[in-house]
């Protein structure tokens, strides 16, 4: 991470001081200068950003909740299914519903490679290795665990393990897989420094994973959440190293910035108190493996269940991995589809590639069915980006989605959007 920053960093040192002074006095006029040092510090994300993406895993687990995308998806054994691949957790919870075929795609080659090393643990037939390496973040005999399924992986995955195998080394500092990645190290530097706060705090916080009601909830998030805003929370969370870290593009940040009153502090607060007071936690692993790390038997997705695994061992080779944007996906490999999970990556493309963004959606219809599914979110409280042409070709289903999205366990986006192709 260091190097990236340095990289970033360094964006704004190879002008001369001088140009961003009032020595020069026209510029300094109008407000120029100000205006130019916001052009270039927004050079400086993006490219952060791009920089971050291209280098490193980002998502440790999906930070969707894919007990809400089943509910709306409707799986079948006929469905053919494309969704982004994030972390692949969702892509296998989405198996347990049987699919004829999973195809999970993303820019990102290192999101597939995880799913790879997932895929090739349970064609293992072990579901203690399974566990040991994803609901507890860490095995005493990773390196041996990795080398008998290395043959199985593609070449991709290959390269990016052999170097990071070691992210589920107990023996770490860091003691679990999810606290590596980008988003990863983010948690790991707010839950240590939550953890270390003091005892009283600590207790709080566990407690909070194990309430049992939403009473309860409330009064121990009541008592938690001024520490949770503290100097250093507040921040990190204002930097765009972090934010970038986290996946968020600068498009997402000007939303939230433009439609929320409180900013990224204000979005952020108000999402997380919702959650964490009006959603039950009882199994909400998202925030628990952030938290501590781990996940727990009860408390943990679905392909981490015993229960689930000699369904997904018996369905594994229906899920195909594809290193591509969803549209040179679907050039590659034409349809009929009947599902897209999309998530929420077009906030970036319709800011920075627009006609990227009609390109997908002429691509997404032309490759689907009267009655194909689509699911997305936003951090938008709406979609207005959208190309007009595409709400005709559309029928969208917010009565059905606007009470589900208040009962999502992640409680991050703005909008979840569900759709069918007339």
């Amino acid at each position: 991470m260091r190097q990236t920053v340095i990289a970033a960093s360094s964006f704004f040192y190879h002008f001369p001081p001088c140009f961003l002074t009032s020595s020069y006095p026209n510029l300094a006029q109008g407000g120029m200068v100000k205006q130019l040092g916001i052009q270039l510090g927004n050079r400086a994300h993006d490219l952060l950003f791009k920089t971050i993406h291209q280098r490193y895993l980002i998502y440790n687990m999906c930070w969707e909740d894919p007990r809400i995308d089943r509910q709306l998806l409707g799986l079948d054994q006929h469905s053919q299914v494309v969704v982004l691949t994030s972390a692949g957790c969702n892509a296998l919870d989405y198996l347990l519903d049987a699919p004829a075929a999973i195809h999970a795609v993303d820019v990102n080659p290192r999101q597939n490679a995880l799913l790879q090393l997932k895929l090739a643990l349970i064609e293992r037939g072990d579901f203690g290795d399974l566990e040991q390496m994803f609901r507890q973040g860490a095995h005493p005999q990773f390196h041996a665990l990795y080398q008998s399924v290395r043959p199985q992986l593609p070449p991709y995955a290959v390269a990016f393990w052999d170097k990071k195998i070691a992210y589920f080394d107990a023996a770490n500092r860091k003691r679990s897989f999810y606290y590596h990645g980008t988003c990863g190290a983010v948690a790991w530097l707010v839950s240590r420094q939550l953890l270390k706060s003091g005892r009283k705090l600590r207790e709080y916080l566990f407690d909070l994973l194990d309430a049992r009601n939403l009473a309860e909830q409330r009064l121990l998030y009541e008592r938690i959440e001024p520490a949770l805003w503290g100097r250093f929370s507040t921040w990190l969370l204002r930097q765009p190293t972090a934010l970038a870290m986290l996946g968020v593009p600068r498009p997402q940040i000007r939303l939230i910035q433009q439609q929320y009153p409180g900013g990224i502090i204000g979005y952020i607060s108000d999402k997380l108190r919702h959650v964490l007071t009006e959603v039950l936690i009882d199994d909400n692993y998202f925030w628990r493996a952030y938290l501590t790390g781990a996940y727990t038997g009860q408390c943990c997705p679905n392909y981490l269940r015993e229960e689930n695994f000699a369904l997904l061992r018996a369905h594994r080779d229906r899920v195909h991995t594809h290193n591509a944007t969803v549209s040179d996906f679907l050039r590659q490999h034409p349809g009929p589809y009947s599902h897209f999970v999309l998530l929420d990556h077009q906030d970036w493309l319709a800011w920075h590639q627009p006609q990227a963004l009609a390109e997908e959606w002429r691509l997404i219809l032309d490759n689907s069915a009267p009655g194909s599914r689509i699911l997305l979110r936003s951090a938008s409280d709406h979609l207005d980006f959208l190309p007009d042409w595409t709400r005709r070709a559309l029928r969208f289903f917010p009565d059905v989605t606007e009470p589900l999205h208040r009962q999502d366990r992640v409680g991050t986006y703005g909008s979840l959007h569900f759709a069918e192709v007339l």
